[in-house]
């Protein structure tokens, strides 16, 4: 049986990533007919975690983690460390004498518990019992009426819990989560990511520092530099927009930055950096990290994809297809707004735009499995002739990729 993660993030009040919670298959339909779906979940997670590794998963951040009745039975949790899970117990877990027993046991080792889709059942003396020993409650945005959401943000200020909102769609939602006292927040509202106020896009300058010592380098290395720039979503299409602006005797599009770096030449690639270096140099960066991570992440795995495809492809625009994905959300605006203003290959506007192609069949693999569409991700495969167990390899290596790529230390 294969295995497979895909993960959301949880922010906080300052709207920094707090944790990510595990999306995986948890049905009960799998290729060995004699295995029930609690076993299935327990290999799925135990085998996540040794193919994958918690620390590609987490970037240091807890994980959550949802327990049905039978492996809070299993102790499976205690597979893992304390600071590196929180234990979700499902809405389908039935307090009971035993259900309270196992959680006091887990508190004692250090773990923590949410309790998630919680419904307090008065008539059931164990539900209070449960209640006192979690440290968060999610509450369901989506499909929890406004009375019986109030009812639990009650219940959770009075014994002193953690509120979590969850499955938040619109920043609506968002404000009135944050309005009620809610501590921690998810949903695809996030997972867009956040919407920018600015219409600029925010950069590393440290990244504008490297670029001109390899430029004033005796003999530059293109190949260096266009990697570079490739790593910085500002930079490059900074990038681009000059190249449409300025014209340069253009005769086609741009597939790569590589290309964009030959046609502006190096000369006027450096006083363009010199200018963005001095222009930007006190500008305070507002974008939130996990929206530059994310970024990173879908471009590095679009390419990443194109290369398992069986036929040759030309992997830039896969890049940059993937990378500008995003550019709607951060900057605010209508991506054929955008799209306009960008010298980009017709493949990807295309692409960009919704429209059927290559590049576009790639990146809506990468979305699915981003937020673990399982259904999208079979057919995906399919279609593009590739292993989903190399999809969720490439995955894996593009987060380590990107958070490397975000480390202060490494440029």
């Amino acid at each position: 049986m294969e295995v497979f993660v895909a993960r959301q993030p949880l922010f906080n009040r300052m709207e920094e990533v707090y944790g990510y919670e595990l999306l995986y298959r948890d049905n009960n339909i799998n290729s060995f007919p004699n295995v029930d779906g609690d076993q299935a979940t327990t290999d799925l997670i135990i085998n996540s975690f040794l193919n994958i590794g918690m620390e590609k998963l987490s970037d240091g951040k807890p994980c959550f983690i949802n327990f049905t009745e039978n492996l809070l039975e299993l102790r499976l949790p205690t597979y893992f460390q304390p600071r590196d899970i929180i234990i979700e117990i499902l809405e389908t877990v039935v307090p009971s004498q035993k259900i309270i027993d196992i959680c006091l046991e887990l508190k004692q080792l250090g773990y923590k518990l949410a309790l998630d889709d919680f419904i307090f059942d008065k008539s059931n003396g164990y539900a209070h019992s449960l209640l006192l020993l979690a440290d968060m409650l999610k509450v369901d945005f989506k499909h929890t009426s406004k009375e019986v959401r109030e009812e639990l943000e009650s219940l959770a200020k009075k014994h002193d819990i953690e509120l979590v909102a969850e499955k938040l769609e619109t920043r609506e939602e968002y404000e009135q989560a944050k309005k009620s006292g809610y501590h921690y927040f998810q949903g695809y509202y996030f997972s867009r990511p956040l919407i920018m106020t600015s219409h600029d896009v925010p950069t590393y300058i440290h990244t504008y520092y490297k670029i001109l010592e390899l430029l004033n380098e005796e003999t530059p290395d293109i190949n260096r530099i266009s990697k570079l720039i490739e790593q910085d979503i500002s930079l490059s299409y900074k990038l681009l927009k000059l190249i449409n602006t300025l014209g340069f005797g253009m005769k086609q599009k741009v597939t790569s930055i590589k290309n964009a770096i030959i046609y502006i030449g190096l000369i006027e690639l450096q006083k363009w950096i010199y200018i963005l270096t001095v222009r930007e140099k006190d500008w305070k960066n507002g974008i939130s990290f996990e929206v530059m991570h994310n970024c990173l992440i879908r471009s590095k795995m679009c390419e990443s994809v194109a290369k398992l495809i069986p036929e040759r492809l030309e992997y830039g625009s896969f890049f940059l297809t993937g990378m500008f994905s995003l550019m709607d959300t951060i900057m605010n605006q209508d991506m054929e707004t955008i799209l306009s203003d960008l010298p980009l290959d017709e493949s990807i506007v295309h692409a960009l735009s919704g429209k059927k192609n290559m590049q576009r069949e790639v990146l809506r693999l990468v979305i699915a499995a981003e937020t673990a569409d399982w259904t999208s991700i079979g057919l995906g495969c399919k279609e593009l002739n590739i292993q989903e167990k190399e999809l969720f390899k490439v995955y894996a290596e593009s987060i380590s990729w990107a958070k490397k790529l975000l480390d202060e230390d490494y440029l």
